[in-house]
Formats: structure tokens, sequence, C-alpha cells
């Protein structure tokens, strides 16, 4: 997901995906723990995805008010 498809979405949408995401990054970290993922960036990936969509939800959230 780019940042031009995460500032589409509306807050409700990008606190969903936010909630999502950090279930999918427990996953990733807890089967990495158990047995080496192949891929170990995926978990670099994920962390960075939920900051962009935190920064941008923040964004959205301050102009509203």
């Amino acid at each position: 997901m780019n940042n031009s498809e995460i500032k589409s979405l509306s807050i409700e949408e990008l606190q969903e995906r936010i909630v999502s995401e950090t279930e999918n990054l427990q996953k990733l970290k807890f089967a990495h723990a158990i047995s080496p993922i192949e891929n170990p960036m995926k978990i670099r990936v994920a962390k960075r995805l939920i900051a962009r969509m935190n920064t941008e939800l923040t964004i959205k959230q301050t102009n509203k008010e």
C-alpha cells in the first residue's frame, strides 16, 4: 500500500486497517520467533506501513478538529 492509497482512506478505514495490520505484525513476529520466516524484511515493512497509517490518521484527526 503506497502513500496515495493511505491518504485516500477515511479515518474509520484507517483505524480498521491499523488494527488489522498490527495483528498481522504480531503473527509475523510470533512465526519468526518459532522458526525464522523466509523473508524477515516483511516485519520491517509491516512496521513502517503501520507508522505511515498512524501518521496519516493523526494528520486527519488534527485537521478535522
